[in-house]
């Protein structure tokens, strides 16, 4: 790798990234948070951490239905990614699709969608962690 320059476990290439690990990456304790969703489905929450847990409402939620809400969080930037997937908590398994919508400074839309063949009402747990972008 000619243009690569040595950064610890990482080496940096103008055109790609190789990452090589020994060791686990992600988000220390600190930077993981959790939040419970009040009200609804659709109610907003905020967590102002680099990961988290996002517990949902248990309102019923139709087969074959979107709903949406605004995850606040004064770490996320525009040029960031969040990845969302279905921990579990109460929900059934395959049951449903999570993915982030919009991004903007300081917030997202996450869209929960009931890929069942009937409604179900459960307070469905969400991962989350943010890549941060420069």
């Amino acid at each position: 790798m000619s243009n690569s320059v040595a950064t610890g476990v990482a080496y940096s290439d103008p055109e790609f990234t190789t990452c090589y690990a020994s060791q686990e990456i992600g988000y220390a304790t600190g930077a993981q948070g959790s939040v419970t969703q009040l009200t609804s489905k659709s109610t907003g929450v905020t967590l102002n951490k680099s990961s988290g847990q996002i517990t949902m409402n248990a309102a019923n939620l139709a087969t074959v239905t979107n709903v949406a809400f605004t995850l606040t969080n004064s770490l996320i930037t525009a040029k960031d990614v969040i990845i969302f997937n279905v921990a579990g908590g109460n929900a059934t398994a395959g049951t449903y699709n999570v993915f982030t919508s919009t991004l903007a400074a300081g917030s997202a839309t996450v869209v929960l969608r009931n890929i069942s063949g009937g409604d179900l009402a459960e307070a469905v747990v969400l991962n989350f962690a943010i890549i941060h972008a420069q």
